[in-house]
């Protein structure tokens, strides 16, 4: 039996191909809002990202989600992001 496929996705921080479940899924909604999207199933155009801060802040530099976007990504944006990446990596006991 042949092993299932994994998908895999770039990293827009770090350019690393790595596992999808591995990574977080940001999203620009059809009315324009950006958030991360916990599910993977929420509408509109998906882009990717390590579950690290770091990778959020080379994305912000290289100013990659505005390019996968094609949208000026505010401040407010990044730093909703930012704080909720850092939910992500300190988890509730």
């Amino acid at each position: 039996m042949t092993p299932k496929k994994v998908p895999m996705r770039m990293c827009l921080g770090c350019s690393e191909m790595k596992p999808k479940r591995e990574l977080i899924r940001v999203v620009k909604q059809p009315d324009g809002t950006v958030l991360l999207d916990r599910t993977g199933k929420a509408a509109g155009r998906g882009a990717y990202l390590c579950p690290q801060a770091e990778c959020l802040q080379k994305a912000r530099k290289s100013r990659r989600l505005e390019r996968t976007f094609s949208m000026k990504i505010s401040d407010e944006i990044y730093s909703a992001l930012e704080q909720s990446l850092m939910q992500e990596e300190t988890p509730d006991a």
